[in-house]
């Protein structure tokens, strides 16, 4: 289990960001007060964990990797999913879900190459054919804006650890406390600024103004790296 971090002023509260952007520069002031990042790489989930990558890239002066990752999605709930498909074409099922859910080998087949289509067009979006940052023995800080289930972040964490960091850092504005607790397993740090409990959980509480990001919001997003020579 990783060593678990948080602004313990923001436990349970909602509303605690104004945007994304906000919630990046948050979180890059209590990474460069409270930790030491030299020769890190960060690592951001498209789409919404862009804004939070690249203001952390700019700040710690570090190199920017997207870590694509799609959740597969259950048939008849699109907004769930029983597993994760990572860029490297790995896949993480949970396999209680899929008992309890009775689905057919055919519908885990066909979610399953979905998503994985998914993963490629998203690669071919918004990275192109940029190389991908060598992280084996350097410290690397995974981000997303938020942690709901955790699923599709621990299967991230999972795919960066077959690279052989010498750290793996995960770092994020919010996040449910079961979701902290899942991928805390699987990391040496985990930081979540605004920690919430209860029953009910959605990343979209944590912020006064959320909305989905547009293609061109991203692609705005990573000249920004591209320009400072990060990407």
């Amino acid at each position: 289990m990783g060593f678990i971090s948080e602004d313990e002023q923001l436990r349970d509260r909602t509303g605690v960001f104004r945007n994304r952007n906000d919630a990046g520069e948050q979180l890059s002031l209590f990474l460069r007060t409270h930790c030491t990042l030299e020769n890190s790489v960060i690592c951001s989930i498209p789409a919404g964990g862009i804004p939070i990558g690249v203001i952390l890239a700019l700040a710690l002066d570090a190199r920017l990797m997207l870590a694509v990752v799609r959740k597969i999605q259950i048939p008849w709930n699109t907004e769930s999913g029983f597993g994760a498909v990572t860029w490297d074409g790995h896949t993480l099922i949970n396999e209680d879900l899929v008992r309890k859910l009775h689905l057919s080998r055919a519908e885990i087949s066909e979610a399953t190459e979905s998503a994985k289509a998914n993963v490629n067009e998203r690669i071919r979006k918004f990275s192109g054919s940029l190389t991908i940052p060598q992280i084996t023995g350097r410290t690397v800080v995974l981000t997303d804006d938020g942690l709901a289930s955790g699923y599709t972040m621990r299967a991230a964490c999972i795919a960066l650890l077959r690279q052989n960091p010498s750290t793996l850092m995960v770092a994020v504005p919010t996040g449910s406390s079961s979701a902290v607790q899942l991928v805390a397993e699987v990391v040496d740090n985990l930081i979540c600024l605004n920690i919430r409990s209860g029953s009910s959980f959605a990343v979209a509480d944590a912020y006064r103004s959320w909305h989905d990001l547009t293609d061109d919001e991203v692609h705005a997003q990573l000249e920004q790296v591209v320009n400072a020579g990060l990407f």
